[in-house]
């Protein structure tokens, strides 16, 4: 097993990292909290596999046992959904000392995190997350959110869960569209701290390879994280970096009604149009946008901007969280593994997009 800590002032978070660990997560949760309630919070593609198998595992262990799935999708990521959950808490009898236990992907564990954040002011959260994007990247850092049409992520807390489960395994059901999403974060990690990493990735061919070294591959993602969230925890300069590509892949998803794209379908474009406006402005190397676009069309993600109207484009951009009052905060990079943050003019970024300079 591997094994990694995240060091908060207020708490620590043990995030533990093993094939087959699934299979043990009910006892690792009656270690942790004893014979507390459990109410799992899953989604309509992972609900009936595995959530139902955690859910009979908790029973035989004597763990009273709810469970709530919610449809598939960005769009779960809603205040509807979030009302519903609250009222499946209600009935449930959920107290402050039980568990939440969000058992999905990236979705269910912002709306399941955003949910324990706020039910009864907080109660104690469990993350296992079943997609290759919440391995690496969404269950760890205690971001929690729910969209609204303005925008995504834009009503949150930070809130950090008593224990991650991670099991590799269990990405041998994803499809592969999800799979390779979960890449394009894989790949940002690689760009903005590891360049062995991004290397790495423009090395291997096939899903079959990537999957050869994946607990390493997902253990030193998690511990880029960990580093950075142990130092800026509220995301008030550093942890800015973990967006590279995400102020633009956010309005592409915004823009298309979060159906046309996944995350990190959209993120992609976003790194590649960055990467290219970096190049633009003397920050890196010619060569180092056609290296990133090589690798992402490698795993079949999209690198173009897609048509759009613009100034839904700069509506999108400019109530990102990194906008500030009269500017927005861009992760700009210089080499495989080099980022820094550059404030630019919102009145610029209009220009930018209003002369196409994304297409």
């Amino acid at each position: 097993m591997k094994t990694l800590r995240l060091n908060l002032k207020h708490k620590t978070v043990p995030v533990e990292i093993e094939n087959g660990l699934f299979e043990k997560a009910a006892q690792r949760i009656k270690e942790l909290f004893g014979e507390r309630k459990v109410m799992l919070v899953t989604d309509s593609n992972v609900g009936h596999v595995y959530a139902k198998k955690l859910f009979e595992q908790l029973n035989d262990l004597n763990i009273e046992t709810g469970m709530y799935t919610v449809p598939a999708g960005e769009s779960s990521k809603s205040h509807d959904q979030l009302l519903n959950l609250y009222d499946a808490f209600a009935r449930f009898r959920l107290t402050r000392t039980d568990i939440v236990t969000a058992v999905g992907g990236g979705v269910t564990g912002d709306l399941a995190g955003y949910a324990a954040s706020t039910w009864l002011r907080g109660t104690n959260l469990v993350h296992i997350p079943t997609s290759l994007i919440a391995m690496v990247d969404s269950s760890i850092g205690g971001k929690t959110a729910v969209n609204l049409p303005h925008g995504k992520n834009l009503v949150g807390s930070f809130y950090h869960p008593e224990i991650i489960l991670i099991d590799p395994l269990l990405l041998e059901t994803l499809p592969g569209r999800y799979f390779f999403d979960g890449i394009a974060e894989v790949i940002k990690y690689g760009l903005i701290s590891d360049k062995n990493l991004f290397e790495m990735l423009e090395s291997l061919e096939n899903r079959e390879n990537i999957m050869e070294h994946i607990e390493d591959i997902i253990f030193r993602c998690c511990d880029i994280k960990r580093s950075v969230v142990e130092q800026d925890e509220t995301e008030s300069g550093l942890r800015m970096i973990l967006n590279f590509g995400h102020t633009f892949g956010h309005a592409i998803e915004k823009v298309f009604g979060y159906e046309k794209y996944t995350h990190g379908e959209a993120v992609s474009i976003g790194m590649v149009y960055i990467s290219e406006l970096s190049e633009r402005l003397g920050f890196c190397s010619a060569e180092l946008p056609k290296r990133i676009r090589s690798v992402l069309s490698r795993y079949g993600l999209p690198v173009d901007f897609p048509e759009m109207d613009n100034n839904a484009v700069i509506d999108a951009v400019l109530i990102d969280k990194k906008s500030r009052t009269n500017d927005i905060n861009l992760v700009m990079i210089e080499e495989p593994g080099k980022v820094f943050i550059k404030r630019f003019p919102k009145e610029q970024i209009r220009r930018m997009v209003h002369e196409n300079r994304y297409s």
